[in-house]
């Protein structure tokens, strides 16, 4: 079981990133996926979720409007992106990827994630 994600970098504020993760190793078509961010010196926090087929979508509050989540359920590997517009200072973080047998809307507490994937970070300047 792998969840890689990518496309973190440096991005002045008001510039745009895109995030992606690859899962593979079982069936994650099957599954909510989900991204989550954590600040320096502060908890992980619900970013995004997509339901399995795709078809429901929540955002938490600070990044709606300006963050798309979306997946491609491929045979062997699925694809989660996250398209990020409109970039803050506040948005630094390192940015990971999960995966859940279910689908919450925005409440997902970490202690219950069925897998989590790498972080990768994400450094917007002012």
């Amino acid at each position: 079981v792998q969840l890689q994600a990518s496309g973190g970098g440096l991005v002045q504020a008001g510039g745009s990133l895109r995030l992606s993760c690859a899962a593979s190793g079982r069936t994650f078509r099957n599954y909510a996926m989900i991204w989550f961010r954590q600040a320096p010196g502060k908890e992980r926090e619900f970013v995004a979720a997509i339901s399995w087929s795709g078809g429901v979508k929540s955002y938490a509050d600070p990044v709606k409007g300006r963050f798309t989540v979306s997946r491609d359920n491929a045979e062997n590997t699925v694809t989660l992106t996250l398209q990020m517009n409109s970039l803050r200072p506040e948005d630094t973080a390192v940015y990971y990827c999960a995966a859940d047998r279910y689908y919450y809307s925005t409440y997902y507490p970490t202690d219950d994630i069925d897998y989590w994937g790498k972080g990768t970070l994400v450094t917007v300047s002012s």
